[in-house]
């Protein structure tokens, strides 16, 4: 008898422990928050991090990641309520802002501060000097797009005049430059990573320079979402940028080879050892942004670049695009 009594209490102790055991056990529900990023790029890893680390997690968010590719495809899902935070280049926000729209889109973090492309030469070039680039056909990016307004900033900073001084080719789809250059065109060709070491490794091309160590630091790639979403959704933009600068001190703090290996998922068909290369390269040259923070000297270079390009509608102050409050708040 006085065991089945002991049974019968252990039984009811258990089933009381389980209760909020069970209660405790049951995860508070994380926020959606759908993000499409301009292309999939190595350049940014510390977002791939941010994910694969669980930092947005931490955070209470359910990150929903889609490739849009092109700025104009990317601003289309944002502007269409297809997203609610884009990553793409600045420049985008300024366009927009120009068709004067009633819900403006607003920098709030920023994630890469150069250039992400280089110069890459069929052939080898022992002692590379820009004014070799004269009198040769040169293989561009799209134009109005940040890597061809920024290629053509540095060429013309080291006094050549890119629509005079040498045949530019810029009416090839951004996903097809790469090809077009391995099938024979052009002397010289701006292209992103792992693309250009790909081409270093297989003796399709050598890198000869860096635009994004020639342009100095300029808002790259930002996170950015509508006015009227940042002011509905405070809590979870503070919540993104606080994930991000998590992201950003780890890369900052781990080697290239660890930073590869998180974020391998997302580059399949790319050799471990590229992706540490590239990230090596961008880490070198200081492309991934140290904290979110977009300041205004930046978003200064940034119109001045498109300016020279004879791509800014017109100037916008700092204040009505960029928001800092957030990155200001997680980076102290």
């Amino acid at each position: 008898m006085k065991k089945k009594i002991r049974i019968g209490v252990l039984f009811l102790l258990v089933c009381l422990l389980a209760i909020p055991l069970s209660a405790c056990s049951k995860k508070e529900e994380l926020k959606k928050v759908r993000i499409a990023e301009v292309t999939r790029s190595i350049f940014y890893a510390p977002q791939y991090v941010a994910i694969e680390q669980g930092f947005f997690k931490e955070e209470g968010l359910d990150i929903s990641l889609k490739t849009t590719p092109g700025g104009d495809k990317t601003m289309t899902a944002l502007l269409s309520n297809g997203a609610d935070i884009a990553l793409v280049g600045s420049e985008t926000s300024i366009y927009v802002s120009a068709q004067e729209t009633k819900d403006p889109v607003i920098n709030f973090a920023q994630l890469t501060q150069t250039d992400g492309t280089f110069l890459v030469s069929r052939k080898k070039i022992e002692q590379f000097d820009w004014t070799m680039l004269k009198g040769t056909t040169f293989l561009g990016q799209r134009k109005g797009g940040m890597p061809q307004m920024v290629g053509e900033f540095v060429l013309k900073k080291h006094g050549i005049n890119p629509h005079k001084d040498l045949k530019l080719i810029q009416n090839i789809d951004f996903a097809n430059i790469s090809t077009a250059f391995a099938s024979g065109t052009g002397d010289f060709v701006q292209l992103f990573e792992p693309t250009a070491s790909v081409f270093e490794k297989e003796g399709k091309g050598h890198i000869v320079a860096s635009f994004g160590t020639e342009s100095g630091h300029v808002p790259y790639t930002t996170f950015m979402s509508k006015q009227s979403y940042i002011k509905n959704n405070k809590a979870v933009i503070e919540k993104f940028t606080r994930a991000l600068k998590k992201a950003q001190d780890w890369v900052q703090q781990k080697s290239a080879k660890e930073t590869a290996k998180v974020i391998q998922p997302y580059f399949e068909d790319t050799d471990l050892e590229l992706i540490e290369t590239v990230i090596d390269r961008y880490k070198t040259q200081g492309s991934f942004a140290a904290d979110p923070i977009l300041d205004e000297q930046e978003w200064d270079n940034l119109q001045n670049i498109m300016d020279e390009a004879g791509e800014l509608p017109k100037r916008m102050e700092y204040e009505k695009l960029v928001n800092i409050e957030f990155a200001k708040k997680v980076s102290k």
